[in-house]
């Protein structure tokens, strides 16, 4: 497998993105079924408020871990700009997560603990995880600088990072 990648540097490279981003994204991803799921059983809090909350603490954790180690090594197209992009992708993966919980419960019926983590913590965060992940090397983290004029009002560029070791 190594001689594979190494002859194909593009696909090596995506590789060890989608594995840091895969290990960024199971921190998170604990870290919101655990907000979510205190939220549901030990405060009683509905359904969708509990998966928002919930999503909106893994949605920090993906953030740091995401800019600062997953995608480290691309463009650093200014801190504000990428904050913005990377909150509005996640308020669409989000979205989408909500959609599958929303669709669970309010269309079909199934309001139940095992029901709901399913709806929102499996099949939600799935689809939402292949948009994120699509989404933030597009358009959050490019490969190739943004072009001039496009950051955002008052981006401040960045020093290049460090070699990876």
């Amino acid at each position: 497998m190594r001689q594979f990648l190494s002859r194909h540097p593009r696909l090596d490279r995506l590789a060890k993105e989608l594995a840091k981003f895969g290990s960024v994204g199971a921190v998170a991803y604990v870290v919101q079924i655990g907000v979510t799921n205190l939220l549901w059983q030990v405060a009683g809090a509905e359904a969708m408020t509990g998966q928002l909350v919930g999503t909106l603490c893994s949605i920090a954790v993906a953030f740091v871990g995401n800019r600062f180690w997953t995608f480290r090594d691309r463009a650093r197209t200014g801190y504000w700009r990428e904050t913005a992009l990377f909150l509005a992708m996640n308020g669409v993966g989000m979205l989408i997560q909500l959609g599958c919980l929303g669709v669970a419960v309010y269309l079909l019926g199934l309001t139940g603990p095992l029901a709901q983590n399913i709806a929102g913590n499996v099949v939600g965060v799935g689809l939402g995880t292949l948009f994120r992940f699509w989404s933030y090397r597009t358009w959050v983290f490019p490969s190739q600088p943004v072009p001039a004029g496009s950051a955002a009002p008052g981006a401040v560029p960045e020093a290049a990072p460090a070699p990876e070791a």
